[in-house]
């Protein structure tokens, strides 16, 4: 996993797109021909026919989307690092769970809350065990299955991947501190914070098991088109992949469903691993990984529906035609 700075630019405005004018991802081919064919089509409507085509093409109206606008911004996305563990380094809260005051304080890390794991599973009556050769932890007991890891980004919750862009980790007290939302959710309880204190109350819920959460039609057929279009990128690209497919599912201008998004040919086929049949290889361990922890919420997309490669894409109607979002590895992602 790429615990770097990865750079992202996203546009001022976000605008949720369409599948409209023979739009493409990533890496699928679309002729510079059909793309003057829609231009044109598109020119000869007129402007009333100009502006319901609009309409058509853009979640956003008319009026609130400025095609000569080029104002972008820099940030970055980052996998978060603890780089220095030392304890007294970081903003302390009084941390509550299930009514229970811990004797150990919470750790804000990179604007994340991060609570002591050990005394937070005692206060819910959980067992705790951790071992030192793997620096892993175990907590079970009351229907809840979970294991993270010192230095990891994914959870494991009764079979769910709970995805942080901060780490567990331990810290200069030899204590394994996890991030009290990933906490909150293994336990299905309520997370509140401010700037005192954070708080998980309610009735202990464990999360609903992986085999009952995900569909398994949807896991496979993500991870393929993961696996085809991401194979080699890091695990935050995979899931920005993974993202654009679900962000399209979302949409009302694409199919409801993760196959038809992945094999829609309305404008056009949009995927190029469709067209080479990359699509039916046996996706990886981490596209499956990667697809399970975009179907559990994990949303790093900034609401992008395209995306390419740029030095082998074969078609310059993205770049020409959409806002650029950001970069991961070697994808750019477009709105």
């Amino acid at each position: 996993m790429n615990e770097g700075k990865i750079r992202i630019g996203a546009a001022t405005l976000a605008i949720a797109i369409a599948a409209t004018l023979g739009a493409t991802s990533a890496s699928a081919a679309v002729s510079r021909e059909s793309e003057r064919a829609v231009a044109a089509r598109l020119i000869e409507s007129g402007d009333e026919g100009g502006a319901n085509a609009q309409e058509l093409l853009f979640d956003a109206p008319r009026s609130e989307y400025n095609e000569n606008s080029r104002e972008v911004w820099e940030k970055f996305l980052a996998l978060g690092s603890v780089q220095n563990k030392s304890v007294y380094s970081y903003q302390r809260k009084t941390v509550k769970v299930g009514g229970t005051v811990l004797s150990r304080k919470s750790l804000t890390i990179g604007g994340v809350d991060y609570i002591p794991s050990r005394l937070a599973s005692g206060a819910l009556g959980l067992t705790y065990n951790y071992n030192s050769a793997s620096k892993s932890v175990t907590i079970t007991g009351k229907g809840l299955n979970m294991s993270f890891s010192n230095g990891c980004y994914v959870s494991y919750a009764n079979g769910r991947a709970l995805f942080s862009t901060m780490p567990s980790v331990i810290m200069s007290d030899g204590v394994m501190y996890i991030p009290a939302e990933i906490f909150a959710k293994a336990v299905g309880m309520k997370l509140a914070t401010d700037g005192s204190s954070v708080s998980i109350s309610g009735k202990l819920t464990p999360i609903i098991s992986g085999d009952k959460f995900y569909r398994a039609d949807e896991v496979l057929w993500l991870a393929r088109i993961i696996h085809a279009e991401a194979s080699g990128e890091p695990l935050l690209g995979k899931i920005a992949v993974g993202n654009v497919v679900l962000n399209r599912v979302r949409s009302a201008y694409y199919p409801n469903t993760i196959y038809g998004v992945i094999f829609d040919r309305k404008y056009g086929v949009q995927f190029s691993p469709v067209l080479d049949g990359s699509i039916y290889n046996t996706p990886s361990y981490n596209s499956i990984l990667a697809a399970k922890i975009c179907l559990d919420g994990a949303d790093v997309s900034d609401g992008a529906f395209f995306f390419l490669r740029p030095e082998i894409s074969s078609s310059s109607w993205i770049p020409n035609n959409r806002r650029y979002a950001f970069s991961i590895g070697k994808h750019d992602f477009y709105y």
